[in-house]
């Protein structure tokens, strides 16, 4: 049986299957998903389980090297932005690297989740509470 905290088969499979500069997309319970990306739907009931709740999750098992976040949500949403921001730095200070944060509009961030090998579907509510990671590496 898995030891670390994430037990949820796919989203495990997802980062235990990503190279160097794959990006995976957390997002909120309104964003679309491109029907090229692999969704994983955690969504249960409104605000379950949180954007937060899920992005922990996901810090806990995937190195990242670089963030994609919407220029919308430091101003909409600036609670949850502020949330995320603290954890890649707690990420930052526990790795001992930089990572690097890029904003782009809502509509580019969109477009960009088709890059990513999956899309994890949270139950929040909260208007532009998304994030594209980078996987980075370990060494």
């Amino acid at each position: 049986m898995k030891k670390s905290a994430l037990i949820n088969a796919e989203l495990s499979y997802v980062v235990a299957t990503l190279g160097h500069t794959d990006e995976i997309t957390v997002c909120d319970a309104g964003l679309p998903i491109p029907d090229v990306t692999q969704r994983i739907d955690l969504a249960l009931i409104p605000g379950v389980p949180t954007f937060i709740q899920t992005v922990q999750a996901v810090l806990g098992e995937m190195q990242i090297e670089g963030v994609v976040m919407a220029e919308e949500f430091k101003q909409v949403s600036p609670d949850h932005h502020d949330a995320l921001i603290a954890l890649i730095q707690q990420e930052e200070k526990a790795c001992g690297k930089r990572i690097n944060i890029n904003y782009v509009t809502h509509e580019a961030f969109k477009v960009h989740t088709e890059n990513s090998k999956a899309v994890i579907r949270t139950g929040e509510c909260t208007p532009y509470a998304n994030v594209i990671f980078q996987a980075g590496v370990v060494f």
